[in-house]
C-alpha cells in the first residue's frame, strides 16, 4: 500500500496575484539545492488519523505556527515515491523568518557512526505563481495548478 501524506498549502493574496508559502527540507542532501526540492509542509500520517487533522498537525510541526480557517480541498498527487500527497488550499501570512521546525537525527557524514540533529525545514518563503512551480517538486506542482483552476472557477472569490 502507498504511503500518504497531508499537507497545507497556504496562499496570500496581493491585488489579484497569489504567493504561495512553500518550505525548504533542512539536513545535508538538501542544503545547496533549490528549484525543484521545495515543498508544501507535510508529513506521513497513519490510517486511523483524519486527513486534515494531519496536515494541520504537520504544517505546526514543520512551521511552529498553528493554522484554521476555510480550507479548500485540492485535488490528490502522486510523488515519484508512488507517495500520495493530500492537500488543502489555505488563505494566511505567516512571517517566514520566524518559522521553528522539529529535528531530526541521521548519521552524517556517512558511514562515520556519527548521528547529527538536523531541521526537518531550514527555511520557509513567500512565492508568486510562477516562482513557486519552480521552487516546488515537480510532482507538487499540480496544487498550486488544481487551486488556480478552483479558484478560477469561484468568480465571487475576487
Amino acid at each position: 500500500m502507498a504511503k500518504k501524506s497531508a499537507g497545507i498549502l497556504l496562499y496570500r493574496r496581493l491585488n489579484t496575484q497569489f504567493e504561495f508559502f512553500l518550505v525548504h527540507p533542512g539536513g545535508p542532501y538538501f542544503k545547496n539545492k533549490d528549484l525543484g526540492v521545495w515543498s508544501i509542509p507535510k508529513g506521513e500520517y497513519l490510517d486511523d488519523e483524519e486527513t486534515l487533522t494531519a496536515a494541520k498537525r504537520e504544517f505546526y510541526e514543520e512551521t511552529g505556527q498553528s493554522v484554521n480557517g476555510d480550507f479548500i480541498p485540492l485535488d490528490p498527487v502522486t510523488l515519484k515515491s508512488g507517495k500520495i500527497v493530500h492537500a488543502w488550499a489555505l488563505e494566511g501570512d505567516i512571517d517566514a523568518a520566524t518559522i521553528v521546525s522539529n529535528y531530526f537525527e541521521m548519521e552524517w557524514p556517512p558511514k562515520s557512526g556519527k548521528k547529527q540533529s538536523f531541521p526537518e525545514i531550514d527555511r520557509g518563503g513567500w512565492f508568486g505563481a510562477n516562482e513557486a512551480k519552480l521552487k516546488i517538486n515537480a510532482s507538487q506542482a499540480g496544487l498550486i495548478e488544481d487551486f488556480l483552476l478552483k479558484l478560477g472557477n469561484r468568480p465571487d472569490f475576487f
